[in-house]
């Protein structure tokens, strides 16, 4: 793995800590809200949080055996603690977003928070619960029917190809990498885990893959390029079926590659079956209502003897069901209507229908703190040009929360990601090397997933 220390310093913010902090209202919310934020707080166990604001300092919590981490965070606005005490975690973040408070290490405050989780869930509560009628309704009209999707995909995905471009790498994967190596580029773990998730499919020349959430068409380009199979892939956003088109263009691809704007509940009308199937993070947008419509057309889109593989964000097992009935963060402002599912979840959707069966399963959690931080340090060497683009700074200071709130939770793995590799009933495993253990202790050597390199299948 790359350096696992986190990006302390790296703040996309202009403003020092030795920021003015307004003067201070007196009005008897303010000192409710505060005294409600500061309580949950002082039950702050492990780890040590400083909290500034004006010449005052605050201390939480105390450096522990098993939380030695200690950061400081300073209050530029006290409209802060109203935000918090009313909107929980959600109004931490938007309060960072408006720029009232920031932190020497932001995902160091998020590893402690989340070693506190019964602190962490305290902050939805309280006040923070009047507000969760108002976010249900706001998720609930973001749900993924075929019109929703289309509006929360725009929402994230359609922010500009140009945007993506300079905090990507040349692949364009917006998504897990793989790190091979500690001194892996995030361009090399990006073709790592595209090769990877390949050869787990045993893609050859005669293959058709589909892939269902084209991204910016890496995935598809590599399968096509380094493997020789045909590919059909499907995406919702506008932007991203441009660019995915016009790199398969400049890659001389165009034989072999098409790409589709279609929602793949519309993937029957193709009335044809596929080889192979694959869907990179995609699953965290088709909402719990819908797993099994998904899996579903996942099986119904494979031949008999097919292979699929989902690459997913889940969460822990614990916090599944809190989380499916909440809105976090992420949901409010990052990607509306998306939801997190936990690996029972997907295997429970995914036997209830079709006739899919877990193969395989392969955690690959802890290379996404790396790839995240690759991400917001591309950002802050690009901000010139971002700000060029015309980005406002509330944007980019919610893209560095919402980077280290990510950041944060797969480094404590209460969210992880995983590879899931699924075969249809006539597929037939080949005798040949493991790529890698399975968590589910299934001997991999009847799995068929080839050790050897794209070059030496070709």
């Amino acid at each position: 793995m790359s350096n696992q220390t986190s990006t302390s310093g790296l703040a996309l913010d202009d403003r020092s800590n030795g920021y003015e902090v307004p003067s201070m209202t007196s009005s008897w919310f303010y000192r409710l809200a505060r005294r409600a934020v500061f309580s949950r707080l002082s039950k702050l166990q492990r780890g040590a949080v400083t909290l500034v604001q004006g010449q005052e300092q605050f201390q939480f919590g105390r450096i522990t055996s098993d939380c030695r981490r200690e950061v400081s965070v300073i209050i530029h606005d006290p409209g802060v603690y109203a935000d918090i005490a009313l909107e929980g975690t959600v109004g931490a973040g938007e309060a960072y977003g408006r720029g009232w408070w920031s932190c020497d290490d932001l995902t160091a405050l998020v590893r402690i928070f989340v070693k506190n989780r019964m602190l962490l869930d305290s902050m939805e509560e309280g006040m923070a619960r009047m507000s969760r009628p108002l976010h249900k309704v706001m998720h609930w009209l973001n749900r993924n029917t075929k019109t929703g999707s289309r509006k929360n995909i725009a929402a994230h995905y359609d922010l500009g190809n140009q945007f993506f471009r300079l905090i990507l790498d040349e692949t364009m994967m917006y998504s897990c990498a793989y790190f091979e190596r500690p001194d892996a580029t995030l361009v090399e773990a990006s073709r790592a885990k595209n090769d990877r998730i390949c050869r787990k499919l045993q893609l050859t020349a005669h293959d058709h893959l589909l892939e269902i959430g084209s991204g910016w068409g890496g995935f598809a380009i590599h399968a096509a390029s380094h493997y020789g199979c045909r590919v059909t892939t499907t995406t919702i956003s506008q932007q991203q079926y441009d660019m995915a088109l016009q790199r398969v263009r400049e890659a001389g691809l165009s034989d072999r590659i098409g790409v589709l704007l279609m929602d793949y509940r519309n993937l029957p009308e193709l009335a044809s079956q596929f080889d192979k199937l694959v869907s990179i993070e995609m699953i965290e947008a088709v909402g719990h209502q819908y797993y099994r419509t998904f899996f579903e057309i996942c099986s119904r889109m494979l031949k008999p003897e097919g292979l699929g593989l989902i690459q997913g964000i889940t969460i822990d097992e614990r916090f599944y069901e809190r989380a499916k009935r909440s809105v976090d963060f992420i949901q409010r402002f990052i990607f509306p209507g998306s939801c997190i599912p936990s690996v029972s979840a997907l295997t429970q959707a995914s036997a209830e229908v079709g006739d899919l069966g877990l193969i395989h399963l392969e955690d690959i959690g802890a290379h996404y703190a790396p790839t995240l931080r690759a991400w917001r340090r591309n950002i802050v060497a690009k901000l010139p040009e971002i700000r060029k683009l015309g980005y406002q700074p509330d944007f980019l200071r919610l893209w560095d929360f919402y980077l280290s709130y990510c950041e944060g939770g797969f480094l404590e793995r209460s969210i992880s990601t995983v590879h899931m590799l699924f075969s249809k009933p006539e597929w037939r495993p080949q005798s040949v090397p493991c790529l890698g253990p399975s968590i589910l202790g299934l001997n991999c050597d009847t799995l068929g997933l080839s050790t050897c390199n794209s070059s030496q299948r070709l």
